[in-house]
């Protein structure tokens, strides 16, 4: 894998620099709705009565993953993706600094039928339904193609042939950022996170599960987003990096679809 030229970050980093204050009394504003349980996703929502930040932490034994959630009421879904067992989900409000106290708190069970269920859903920076034009794109660019290999490859040539990296865009990011897939597919352009993103999102449309993934990558400087596939025909998940490979194809570069998982190195995975 060559070395990249240009510094690819996802203008996103997780926060996990938390100061937990005392908590607090129940809050009527926060919900955490377990309707898509069954799916893999909790959905959350909190109407603050103040514009401050706003956290949730998905929570599994050791493991804990936080996200921005707005303050607006909004629902918004994140993915129950540490596989079955018990998950603890808190809604955290900043009080002051780094400091966040409780809002709400909810224990649920993960039961999956099917492990791959959470791969294929709309959740926060996976955002996506039929009415997007990604997604319609995407049901353009599979039409009358029968397996899934050939699906990933039709729609991994899109994004790679018609999408460049956005040099300028990372100075301008604010910490909650998150993608848009269609604004991704109309400008052209996007940080490595936006690909990743529009690039599952797009996958997922069409049955494929697909993995947003967040770490390092050898031969790329920095923070970096990438795609893990998984190929029902092959009965394998596959490492893909769209972002590498457009700037590959942009350099006149040879590039190959399928990478090497030991070129990768994951922090966290949607």
């Amino acid at each position: 894998m060559k070395k990249l030229l240009v510094l690819i970050l996802t203008g996103f980093m997780i926060f996990s620099n938390i100061v937990v204050a005392d908590a607090a009394d129940l809050n009527t504003n926060a919900q955490i709705n377990t309707e898509k349980l069954n799916l893999g996703i909790i959905t959350v929502s909190y109407h603050a009565k103040t514009n401050s930040k706003i956290k949730v932490i998905v929570e599994k034994n050791s493991q804990a993953v936080t996200y921005n959630l707005k303050s607006d009421g909004t629902p918004e879904s994140f993915p129950l993706q540490m596989g079955d067992g018990g998950y603890k989900v808190s809604i955290l409000e900043n009080v002051e600094g780094n400091k966040y106290k409780y809002v709400s708190t909810e224990n649920v069970n993960l039961d999956l039928a099917n492990d791959n269920q959470v791969y294929l859903e709309s959740v926060q920076n996976i955002n996506w339904d039929s009415s997007r034009a990604a997604i319609k794109k995407a049901g353009e660019l599979t039409k009358g193609l029968k397996t899934d290999e050939q699906k990933i490859v039709a729609i991994y040539q899109y994004l790679v042939g018609n999408v460049t990296y956005d040099y300028d865009k990372l100075t301008t990011l604010r910490y909650d950022y998150l993608p848009d897939i269609d604004k991704t597919i109309a400008g052209g352009k996007g940080i490595c996170y936006d690909f990743a993103s529009t690039f599952a999102a797009m996958l997922r449309s069409q049955g494929i599960p697909a993995k947003l993934v967040k770490g390092y990558a050898k031969g790329v400087s920095g923070y970096h987003a990438w795609n893990e596939v998984y190929d029902s025909e092959a009965g394998k998940w596959e490492t893909i990096d769209p972002t590498y490979d457009s700037q590959m194809k942009a350099a006149r570069e040879e590039y190959s679809m399928i990478k090497s998982s030991s070129n990768y190195d994951t922090v966290y995975e949607y």
